[in-house]
């Protein structure tokens, strides 16, 4: 019996020991609450304690609490609170609070968490996350109603970073652009090319939403406590199948300071019919506002008036020059392996540079870290296949992409025979590969690589290449802090061989190095504020033509030009500022500095006399490495937003931009004999700058946008050419390039529709693009007698239309519309005899048009049926490009005939196009 005294009495010790040790170790509150709303108190209560507090926010939505507490007990200081409310809590023994209503049973809330049971969030909470059975989805509901804690408990009042990513559950690819955000208070942020996110917010306790283009909309209950990180995967949304979606944010058009940015996935650019049947993205950046070409089969841009050249094209940060295949009736970029497609046409960027008129971004899918797959399609010319899948799953992946033509077979169905004799194919491989070294840094390689080959209706066989590589590294710092170092590689060259004559046989080459190196950082000191700051260095290496005969017997005497060389670095910062709920300013600084290296000849030419070869007076040598020519100078980015309501908003924009190289051009289009020729002590560099205004309005719940932009456009050093120039293999090419000025302006319409049935997207651009001689000291440097005139891509009015209705989930229809007007030409107007000779009297330059241009293409989609356990998912694409057969004008040209000028149309389709496309996913 002693014995069971003597163990009562030690259980009675050890029960008042643990009891003693609870009521030490309980955390007290201390503060002093002011008609404090609950949901604040309760942040409060949980950030200086270990408490768990669950509710429903509707029975606290009208309570608020004032109180001072000075080291109490959270229970007593709780009590206080409810006091003379309806309103009861308990404690259960893991320190959770649960708060109901006096008459509901505590043990089973069905309202706490707003989708879970008190007894079902206690499992939840602490049951580890189930691994998916094999070919199954595991649901994320239960990650919906999970609270997440954050951060060790921080000390009161300071503010937190919340940071993470946002990825696809299915193949743990990063979610681009996708919104995430809190509501009270109103902060959020947009995820990058990562799919990194960060958000700097008081501790406490939040709802975090993310929405996004193609995945289902989800939340995360958040209990923040410090600085910390929650990753959160995404499902891919079926329903956004019947949408055509521009920007990924509802509201981002309103709400966003920047102006002119376009972003397009690939579900909307599938939609979108193109000539053969293939996706397009070039064609699909055509229907944007803004965005012409000078005709049909081109894939140059034209952006705001600006020129070809003026363009930034990206591929994943590395430089590509020519973004077309076969005569640009094919661009250079396999669908199936993109994510996304950026264009700013205004406010660009601070960390983008060297280009006066846009930047196309264009990114690349990581690859399906969780399990192989694969997709591809066949069509009338071409065929892709695509493959993907870890290398360690969740950890690192690949994704190689390949595509190549088959266009011989068409060629020979034409009845003209020298055209049956002829031959055009194309290839490209791109190869992505990702991989997480740690949970701060991550790796990422690509590489491109295409070829074209063809031979029409000639002896001349045409060939050229294009190549690209990056490296990236990225690491966090800090979850305000993170950088990416980049290293790219850029190659581009053309052959043009005639071997037929023995005598004549020759060989034309061209060829462009590009190596650069970039840093780029982001910090996020609080939800104010978004800092971006880096430098960059790229060198370029031109070997701009040699002329080589082919074979012993040709007579072709070689001409090589001396390589052109040359550095161009730059520093930028930017920062995004919140004023206030209605204001926002972007404002940044980028100063770029470019060196033209030796080795290199440059002549001098007589003061104030044309340039031309009679007028060298000298010639200097320049050693390797040797500057020869520096050019520098700030280039400033601006743009504010103003908002008048919570669906609409003014904005205004300014951006400098400076250009050190320049795109050399017999033709108004991209052409494969195209040349790039770098700034140096003759070519100046070219100088731009935009201001933009712009009116934005969401209607029906922000599920239809509307915007109107107006923006002018100068442009000084604009490189133009004397009458007559020669272009290839010229010397002294300076003596045949002018000095000119331009200038652009004009005003965008633009509505899009963003879900129903019926969607897509319509536009008015009307805009005028002029440029005049301003260098010149002779008459031969003097165009349309220095007056301004209209550039080869002026064309002043603009509709497109591109839409999509949706039958059901398994078949659509898309139509394309497209009017513009006609393009500027010189024509000849009269002919006269000099000295037994009969010359050409030709208009002002630009002085006439073609005809107008429009166009309408139809297609049908079919899917598959949806059944989720399938080998294979399928899809066909049926379409006519240029349903009606009009013949639009690519150019006029004349001949003489019997002692006539007569003129003829060139037409690059006359008739319509019908199309067969199938796709396939695996």
């Amino acid at each position: 019996m002693k014995y069971a005294y003597a163990l009562l009495f030690t259980c009675g010790l050890l029960l008042f020991h643990l009891a003693s040790y609870g009521q030490q170790t309980e955390k007290l509150v201390s503060g002093n609450f002011t008609h404090v709303p609950f949901e604040q108190f309760a942040r409060q209560l949980e950030i200086q304690t270990n408490l768990r507090l669950y509710y429903d926010p509707a029975t606290v939505d009208s309570l608020y609490v004032t109180l001072q507490a000075s080291e109490r007990p959270v229970r007593e200081v709780l009590a206080q609170a409810l006091r003379n409310t309806a309103l009861r809590f308990v404690i259960d023994d893991e320190n959770r609070a649960f708060v109901y209503r006096g008459n509901a049973d505590p043990t089973l809330p069905d309202y706490f968490l707003r989708q879970a049971t008190a007894a079902e969030l206690a499992a939840r909470a602490e049951e580890p996350a189930a691994t998916p059975a094999p070919g199954k989805t595991r649901s994320l509901a239960g990650a919906a109603s999970k609270v997440h804690e954050v951060g060790p408990p921080g000390k009161p009042g300071a503010r937190a970073t919340l940071a993470g990513y946002v990825r696809e559950l299915k193949n743990g690819e990063p979610v681009i652009g996708a919104a995430v955000y809190v509501e009270s208070p109103n902060v959020g942020a947009s995820t990058n090319q990562f799919g990194y996110f960060s958000l700097t917010l008081p501790p406490g306790r939040y709802e975090l939403k993310v929405r996004g283009v193609g995945i289902k909309s989800t939340r995360r209950q958040v209990l923040l406590r410090s600085s910390g990180k929650l990753d959160i995967d995404v499902e891919e949304d079926i329903v956004p199948l019947k949408e055509v979606i521009v920007e990924a944010e509802k509201d981002k058009n309103v709400s966003s300071t920047q102006m002119g940015l376009e972003r397009l996935d690939i579900k909307t650019m599938r939609q979108v019919p193109t000539a053969f049947g293939e996706t397009d993205i070039l064609r699909v950046v055509l229907t944007l506002p803004g965005v012409k070409s000078v005709g049909e089969g081109s894939t140059g841009l034209n952006v705001r008036g600006g020129a070809t050249d003026q363009n930034l094209i990206l591929f994943n940060d590395a430089t590509l020059y020519n973004p077309s295949h076969l005569f640009g009736f094919f661009s250079a970029f396999n669908p199936d392996i993109l994510q996304s497609v950026e264009l700013y046409k205004s406010a660009i960027p601070a960390k983008y540079g060297g280009r006066l008129s846009s930047v196309l971004d264009i990114s690349t899918r990581e690859g399906n870290k969780k399990k192989f797959s694969g997709a591809g399609g066949i069509g009338p010319l071409t065929s892709r296949l695509t493959l993907e899948g870890p290398i360690v799953k969740d950890k690192s992946a690949f994704i190689v992409s390949g595509r190549a033509s088959y266009s011989d077979w068409l060629l020979r169905q034409l009845p003209n025979r020298s055209f049956q004799q002829s031959s055009a194919s194309f290839y490209d491989v791109t190869a992505h590969l990702s991989h997480q070294l740690s949970e701060k840094d991550a790796l990422y390689a690509t590489g491109y690589l295409s070829r074209d080959r063809f031979r029409l209706a000639s002896d001349t066989t045409y060939q050229y290449l294009n190549q690209s590589a990056s490296l990236k590294w990225r690491h966090h710092f800090t979850n305000q802090l993170s950088g990416v170092l980049t290293g790219t590689f850029s190659h581009y060259d053309y052959d043009i061989s005639s071997t037929q004559n023995a005598v004549n046989a020759s060989r034309l080459q061209y060829s462009i190095d590009q190596s650069g190196l970039r840093a780029d950082f982001s910090y996020f000191p609080n939800g104010k504020h978004t800092v971006e700051f880096g430098a960059s260095a790229l060198h370029y290496n031109i070997a701009p033509g040699s002329l080589t005969p082919v074979g012993e017997e040709s007579l072709v005497k070689a001409n090589v030009l001396a390589r052109e060389q040359a550095v161009e670095s730059a520093a930028y910062v930017s920062d995004r500022i919140e004023l206030s709920p209605r204001l926002s300013l972007s404002l940044g600084l980028r100063y770029s500095l470019f060196h033209a290296l030796g080795p290199r000849e440059v002549y001098q030419y007589a003061a104030g006399e044309p340039r031309t070869e009679a007028n060298i007076i000298d010639t200097l040598r320049y050693a390797p490495g040797k500057v020869l020519a520096t050019y520098h100078g700030p280039e400033y980015r601006a743009s504010a937003r103003y908002s008048l309501t919570d669906n609409s908003s003014v904005k205004a924009s300014y951006n400098r931009t400076r250009q050190y190289i320049h795109q050399l051009s017999n033709t108004a289009s991209v052409s494969p004999a195209d040349i790039w020729k770098l700034s140096d002590a003759q070519v100046k560099p070219q100088v731009g700058d935009q201001f933009s205004l712009g009116y934005y309005r969401n209607f029906k719940a922000n599920t239809i946008e509307t915007s109107v932009e107006a923006y002018y456009k100068d442009t000084r050093d604009f490189v133009d050419y004397k009458g007559g120039a020669t272009l290839l293999l010229n010397r002294h090419i300076e003596t045949d390039i002018i000095n000119a000025e331009g200038k652009a302006y004009g005003v965008e319409l633009f509505v899009k529709k963003l879900t129903g049935k019926l969607n897509g997207w319509i536009s008015y651009t009307y805009s005028r693009s002029l440029v005049r001689a301003n260098g010149g000291t002779g008459s031969s440097e003097l165009i349309n007698g220095g007056r301004y005139y209209a550039s080869n891509f002026d064309k002043p009015h603009d509709v497109t239309l591109a839409s999509n209705y949706r039958f059901n989930r398994r078949f659509s229809a898309s139509l394309n519309f497209n009017y513009s007007t006609g393009r500027p030409i010189t024509l000849p107007l009269a002919k006269y005899n000099v000295g037994n000779s009969t010359r050409v009297f030709y208009s002002d330059r630009n002085a006439y048009r073609v005809p107008d241009y429009y166009r309408v293409d139809l297609a049908f989609n079919i899917e598959g049926s949806h059944k989720a356990k399938k080998l294979a998912h399928s899809s066909w694409t049926v379409g006519v490009y240029n349903l009606t057969g009009r013949r639009n004008p690519y150019s006029v040209y004349f001949k003489s005939e019997n002692g006539q000028i007569k003129g003829y149309q060139l037409s690059i389709f006359g008739q319509p196009i019908p199309t067969v496309t199938y796709n396939f996913k695996f």
